[in-house]
């Protein structure tokens, strides 16, 4: 069966699952969605046994129906090898009554490379099976590790360009130096005068730009997208939900049917979808638990059914989660109104327009697999601290967001029901709110020089991501306001205002 996939604002348009991955967002300005959600056609006790890449064909081939055995199968082959550093994957950790599923041993050491490993194979996968020309330009917003590991899978990819916009002082140390120090001659990186929001707008305003299209249509160029607005950026970080159940049951830590809670560090809401994308595959998930920081607009929509971006942007120590606008929610939004495009359309309309929107009580009704859930400044430095006490682990930033989050619901509501928290980041990659979260007496030191610190403590070794930006030099230095991002971008491809 051919699974093709329509736009969240109109589903009178239908395309494959490639042309899809070279779109990026559909020219309504909605986001691509399959028709349905397919189920998993191996069964848990048999994929239990199966590794990550096997998994991740086994998923995979469900949505890109288009790609035959051969091309995907490649993709595959190509994205999880010896980037990781654990022949894993994504390897599962057990602290305490808590299971974490460390994604973070790929290039970046960021959950992001577990699909953008992969994402550059299917878009020039994509491009042959659809005939395309034109180079693909790979516009791309960040809060911190999305840009890096785009940046790191394009790199030097022929027929590609990639141009990064991320918010000047809104991400770590860490995440500022991977990227201005990205290596390839197709990359480019901009620092924008305004935060996350801004940029992720922005970047939205240049796909819908008709004009823009045509001229760069002129001079051989297309846009795509790498951020989890992009099908091929969303379906790959299933794999990873139905892969850790598979290893729960190999390890005996489940028995065959059980269900599993799973909390997920969110912003953009992408990485959770995914897990409900699991859910509906027929992976034995019971709630989802929608970890926030401060910036707890997300929080606050699963609490009211009103999702309100008016409000202060506020800077936490977990800056890839500082959104107000979770681009991936309009999907959850289109599921939930019964596949109303109509009404989808209607709500981000009033986001756009007004900032806020209120769903329907019948459509309040159909969230019972979400809880919502956020954790303070405060609160998140105190379970790094304690975790580490207790056990020796250290987590980073946003990992301690949802371990928060997982330990006052099962506090709260539920004593027996067993917990996957989602690891999304490497602690080297937020080194001073980590260490300082530990001991305050780091906070008078250098980033870069805690780098050792953090070794000693958790004797875990120092990831070759921190060791080769040290001393890398530094490439990228643009800088932009917001209102400047076409311009900027033209320039980048030396096409004349």
């Amino acid at each position: 069966m051919n699974l093709l996939y329509k736009s969240t604002r109109n589903t009178s348009q239908k395309v494959t699952a490639s042309e899809a991955i070279l779109k990026g967002l559909a020219d309504d300005g909605g986001l691509f969605v399959p028709e349905f959600i397919p189920q998993l056609d191996v069964p848990m006790d048999e994929l239990k046994d199966k590794t990550y890449q096997e998994t991740a064909y086994i998923v995979m081939k469900q949505f890109f129906t288009d790609f035959t055995e051969e091309e995907l199968k490649h993709c595959i082959e190509r994205a999880y090898g010896d980037k990781f550093d654990t022949k894993e994957i994504a390897p599962l950790v057990k602290i305490g009554d808590t299971y974490y599923l460390e994604l973070f041993h790929g290039a970046t050491i960021a959950f992001k490379d577990m699909a953008l490993s992969i994402l550059p194979h299917l878009l020039t996968t994509s491009a042959k099976k659809n005939h395309v020309t034109k180079d693909i330009v790979i516009l791309t917003a960040t809060s911190g590790d999305t840009g890096k590991a785009a940046m790191a899978g394009f790199a030097d990819v022929p027929g590609t360009k990639i141009i990064v916009f991320y918010p000047k002082g809104g991400v770590s140390a860490v995440q500022e130096r991977q990227m201005i120090t990205q290596k390839g001659n197709n990359t480019a990186v901009v620092a924008i005068h305004g935060n996350f929001d801004h940029a992720q707008s922005g970047v939205k305003t240049l796909f819908e730009d008709q004009k823009l299209k045509e001229k760069l249509a002129q001079f051989g160029y297309q846009f795509s997208s790498a951020n989890s607005i992009n099908i091929g950026r969303l379906i790959p970080q299933v794999v990873y939900y139905v892969y850790a159940y598979a290893k729960l049951l190999q390890h005996e830590q489940i028995t065959p049917g059980e269900k599993i809670n799973v909390t997920v560090p969110t912003g953009n809401f992408g990485n959770i979808l995914a897990a409900y994308y699991a859910k509906q595959m027929g992976v034995p998930i019971d709630k989802l638990l929608c970890a926030s920081n401060q910036n707890k607009v997300l929080y606050d929509f699963f609490e009211t059914g009103t999702y309100d971006k008016n409000r202060e942007f506020i800077l936490t120590s977990s800056p890839s989660m500082d959104i107000l606008v979770s681009s991936n929610l309009e999907r959850l939004i289109y599921s939930i109104s019964n596949e109303d495009a109509k009404k989808t359309a209607e709500l981000m309309g009033d986001l756009k327009q007004c900032g806020s929107y209120e769903i329907t009580p019948e459509m309040r009704e159909r969230l019972s697999d979400f809880v919502g859930g956020y954790a303070t400044e405060k609160e998140t430095a105190e379970i790094i601290e304690n975790t580490y006490k207790n056990t020796g682990y250290v987590m980073d930033t946003h990992t301690a967001v949802a371990a928060h989050v997982c330990r006052a619901y099962k506090d709260k509501w539920d004593n027996y029901t067993k917990e996957l928290v989602v690891s999304t980041a490497s602690p080297y990659k937020f080194l001073k709110s980590v260490m300082t979260a530990i001991d305050d007496k780091y906070q008078t030191m250098d980033e870069f020089d805690l780098v050792e610190e953090l070794n000693k403590i958790s004797g875990t070794p120092i990831p070759n991501a921190i060791s080769e930006i040290k001393n890398a030099e530094i490439r990228h230095r643009r800088e932009c306001n917001v209102d400047q991002m076409k311009e900027t971008v033209l320039d980048i491809l030396e096409i004349e205002v």
